[in-house]
């Protein structure tokens, strides 16, 4: 307990002495399985608060008269005691919460929650924090579960079952969140929107989710930032960074904020890589969530978002060797010149939820995104291909000593991108006996005005590469060319669009029995319909309809199961970057992508070593028509917005979660995933986000005589992507693939308090509820991982060889946390 809330309390304790007209009636809520509820509802007629996130709660009521005290949480049966205190008592009651059969606002089955029913994954924000990572926070986590690949460990973006990086929804408090749209490297990314400090509830939905979520083909992320009961607080160093959160709550318990700030620094990996070069990628932002109680029926919230990320880089040298021992080849690269980009973003969100009953809750939402993106650069790359000495006797052991191409390359860009998006948008939920009915609409207005300048000239043993096109012919020496050089690459653009967007949904929600057994379906429809507009370009307008079903039976066995059959039609209107094609032109006719997803699923609960196991599985299968052909160059996606590919995907996924650890939860995952595209009725190849096997673990323990002692482990297998294709060429003729993906990130921590430590009062650790000290290993076995290849030309032998562009080796990194 921090000074501050003890003077605090002290305070009203002395205020209640005197006025000798209220009790106190204090505690702890527990639900069957004896694990605290934190954030329950504890109320009179007059007055409430919440519990904290222990469990506890404390609450001033009238003395000498009899009080109707209320014990309520979504999902548990409320509970209802009359008590009559006398002035200034303090009277301890603690609460045991009962499952409810009849969730209000969900529909649940006996102890079955929700995500379970709905085939939902369940993150908590603690796994969240204390999982080791490049990148940590909750895509950290998401890496871990199937169906959730990433080959890049300095970028929170990932694919799910097939998808790209544009085909995942994430929400934090039922408002979408955009990302920055010119970011081309996972270095140059930064922070996650998401803040790990506020997090209150984090559920992942990987496919066949339910009509209320927006218009993606993948998956939705589902965040719920936390509401502050008291005065507390906290905050983390480490050599990549920090971060600090405030929060509390006004005396009158209706006004609560919560504030949190982050910076980091990814020199500590940038500068482990094969480039020697200046970096200077700093990335910092500032969130809050406020919310004000008017009375038990109507709420209004704000959540707010400043992210400034800078990256500042300039490359010296780069040698990467590759090939293989009897033939070893390295490219050697000198630099000058070098990248400034920044990136720009603010967000505001204001909500209003209206409660007048049990049976309906409302919400109006407006927010709005701007984001300011430049992206420039000047480098001058000489580079030598050739054979590597492998003489340990010789003094250039490892160095070029036979060169087979010589070259050069410029790269410039002037890019700079200004966007601003506007959402109104209204939901609610009626229910209607053993009927719970959905349904929300919204508008969204897009306003992006983008320059994008940028030119690549290559040169090859003193000659200069033209684009390889199919009208161009060169037979020197026989025939003189004269026709001026050319870039082997120019892209000029200037687009100013609009795009807005009109989106519905209705959805039905019905419990009922099916004999002894559990039976529950979901039905919706959504649909959207959207116009796009600017200058130059010929307005267009488009409609989809997205109809979607689920449906969950829990057998009356023995053996606690039940299955999941979900499925339906998922469009993907475009957002802008799909708008734009390879040449940065603006195509407004390109349509919605379209995913129709089938997914049955298994949840098996049971008993080991009398500790709780579950194991979750499920099959997929999506067909997709309609899809915009892409190419991914390490995070940035490059459309070819023209929907003339169809694709598919099917693949298994399987986790096991529980306590192999008494007190701790690990899981196992597995996850089997084919999907191929074609093109112009061309035979199928694989999709650049073609994962085939992925193996994940993560487990956390403690040692035994030491049990303040802890072990973080995250591990990470993913068998290799393809390896992309040079521009110009036919992808059909580039079908390799990068090397597996292996990583291991372990972290080992002390705490040097814990809550339930007791300190004396003139301890320096007194004022902290927690404080932890340890390490972090990343990548520790040191694994040369890949998220892409750079093709080189050798004009002699007019070969391309692809080299490996190769992600961070083993780091090392201190931490210290605190919470107060």
């Amino acid at each position: 307990m921090s000074l501050k809330y003890f003077t605090f309390l002290l305070f009203l304790f002395s205020l209640a002495t005197v006025q000798s007209q209220t009790a106190t009636v204090q505690g702890i809520i527990f639900d069957e399985n004896k694990n605290t509820v934190g954030f329950a509802n504890v109320s009179t007629l007059s007055t409430g608060t919440v519990s904290n996130s222990n469990g506890f709660y404390k609450l001033e009521i009238p003395s000498n008269q009899t009080v109707e005290l209320k014990i309520s949480y979504v999902g548990f049966q409320p509970i209802t005691l009359k008590i009559n205190l006398k002035p200034n008592q303090v009277e301890e009651l603690n609460f045991v919460l009962k499952t409810n059969i009849e969730q209000i606002g969900e529909v649940v089955l006996k102890n079955e929650g929700r995500a379970r029913v709905e085939g939902v994954t369940t993150l908590t924000p603690e796994t969240v924090r204390k999982i080791p990572g490049a990148n940590a926070g909750v895509e950290n986590l998401l890496k871990t579960l199937p169906g959730v690949n990433s080959n890049n460990e300095l970028s929170t973006q990932y694919s799910v079952r097939g998808g790209n990086f544009d085909e995942n929804l994430v929400y934090v408090n039922d408002i979408e969140i955009y990302r920055p749209f010119l970011i081309r490297s996972g270095q140059q990314e930064g922070l996650s929107f998401v803040n790990t400090d506020l997090v209150r509830n984090v559920e992942f939905s990987a496919g066949g989710f339910k009509a209320r979520y927006g218009d993606k083909m993948s998956s939705v992320l589902d965040i719920e930032y936390r509401r502050p009961v008291s005065f507390g607080g906290s905050f983390e160093a480490s050599f990549l960074g920090g971060s600090a959160s405030v929060e509390g709550i006004s005396k009158n318990k209706k006004l609560s904020a919560i504030v949190g700030i982050r910076y980091r620094d990814n020199s500590l990996f940038v500068n482990s890589k094969e480039t020697e070069a200046n970096f200077k990628p700093r990335f910092a932002d500032v969130q809050t969530f406020l919310t004000y109680q008017f009375n038990s029926e109507f709420e209004l919230s704000f959540l707010g978002n400043i992210a400034i990320n800078s990256y500042n880089y300039e490359p010296f040298t780069r040698q990467t060797n590759f090939g293989t021992i009897d033939d070893p080849q390295a490219l050697l690269v000198f630099y000058e010149g070098e990248e400034e980009d920044k990136y720009e973003t603010y967000f505001g969100a204001l909500k209003a939820t209206y409660k007048p009953n049990e049976n309906y809750t409302g919400k109006f939402i407006a927010s709005a995104y701007h984001t300011k993106e430049q992206e420039y650069f000047d480098i001058l790359a000489n580079y030598r291909l050739g054979s590597v000495s492998t003489d340990f006797g010789d003094g250039n052991l490892g160095e070029v000593e036979f060169t087979e191409g010589a070259g050069s390359q410029f790269t410039h860009a002037r890019n700079n991108l200004d966007a601003l998006i506007f959402n109104v948008q209204h939901l609610a939920s009626h229910r209607i006996d053993e009927h719970l009915i959905e349904y929300g609409a919204r508008y969204t207005h897009e306003d992006i005005r983008d320059r994008l300048q940028e030119y690549e000239v290559i040169d090859s043993a003193g000659f200069s590469i033209r684009p390889p096109l199919p009208d161009f012919a060169n037979d020197q020496p026989y025939n003189s060319f004269d026709a001026p050089i050319e870039a082997f690459q120019s892209i000029r653009a200037l687009n100013s669009t609009k795009i807005d967007r009109l989106t519905a949904f209705l959805q039905w929600s019905y419990r009922t029995s099916l004999g002894n057994s559990k039976l529950w379906m979901n039905a919706g429809l959504r649909t959207q319909a959207w116009r796009i507009s600017g200058e130059e370009i010929e307005s267009n307008t488009q409609q989809v309809l997205s109809p979607r079903a689920q449906i969950s039976l829990k057998p009356d066995w023995d053996k606690d199961m039940l299955f999941r059959l979900s499925g339906g039609f998922y469009h993907q209107p475009p957002f802008y970057r799909e708008l734009r094609d390879s040449t940065g032109t603006v195509i407004p006719i390109v349509k919605a992508q379209e995913s129709i997803h089938i997914v049955a699923g298994n949840d098996f609960s049971f008993k080991l070593w009398n500790r709780p196991f579950k194991l979750v599985t499920e099959a997929y299968y999506k067909k997709m028509n309609d899809v915009n052909p892409y190419t991914i160059e390490n995070v940035r996606i490059r459309y070819r917005a023209r929907n003339d590919a169809e694709a598919y995907a099917y693949g298994l996924d399987m986790r096991l979660n529980g306590e192999f650890v008494p007190g701790t939860e690990s899981w196992f995952s597995f996850g089997y995933l084919k999907t191929e595209e074609r093109q112009g009725g061309r035979e199928y190849i694989s999709r650049p986000t073609d994962q085939r096997l992925k193996f994940a673990a993560l487990f956390q323990d403690y040692v035994p005589n030491i049990p303040k002692l802890k072990l973080y482990l995250n591990l990470v297998y993913n068998t290799g992507l393809p390896g992309g294709s040079p521009q110009f060429e036919d992808p059909y003729d580039f079908q390799g693939r990068l090397p597996d993906y292996q990583r291991l990130d372990v972290g080992f921590f002390y705490a040097l308090k814990e809550p339930t430590d007791d300190f004396g009062k003139n301890h320096w650790l007194k004022i902290f509820e927690k404080v932890d000290v340890g390490f972090e290993v990343f990548n520790m076995f040191d694994r040369l991982n890949s998220i892409t290849n750079t093709f080189v030309r050798d004009a002699s032998s007019r070969n391309q060889f692809a080299i490996p562009n190769y992600l961070s080796p083993r780091v090392f990194n201190l931490k210290f946390s605190a919470r107060f």
